[in-house]
């Protein structure tokens, strides 16, 4: 099998080198953190923000809703919120359904 691979090439390969396994550590530990700052902390953020929201809601608050509708809080219990879209008509959602508390006199203006 000499006249495929030549004697000399096969040995000319040494062994891999050392400490390639530190920095392979090092690089790891800073890709975990990059991605800790920039995707896992701010959403960690915005869902706490999320939530001090809606424990906020009450009555009368005008807010937006996922689906794009609003409306101004009627009635608001601990997982449902009745919204008012138009006048007399009410509409049940969920409160994770509200993305946003509006400036009072905005659905007026609209």
């Amino acid at each position: 099998m000499d006249f495929l691979i030549s004697s000399a090439h096969a040995q000319a390969a040494g062994a891999p080198a050392a400490g390639g396994g530190i920095s392979t550590l090092v690089m790891m530990g800073v890709m975990i953190a990059f991605f800790y700052f920039m995707l896992i902390r701010p959403q960690m953020k915005r869902a706490k923000e999320q939530r001090t929201m809606l424990a906020a809601l009450a009555k009368g608050d005008e807010v937006a809703t996922t689906t794009g509708m609003l409306g101004t809080i009627v009635e608001i219990s601990e997982t449902y919120t009745s919204v008012e879209v138009a006048p007399n008509v009410v509409v049940k959602l969920q409160k994770q359904a509200i993305t946003a508390v509006l400036p009072k006199g905005t659905l007026k203006s609209a």
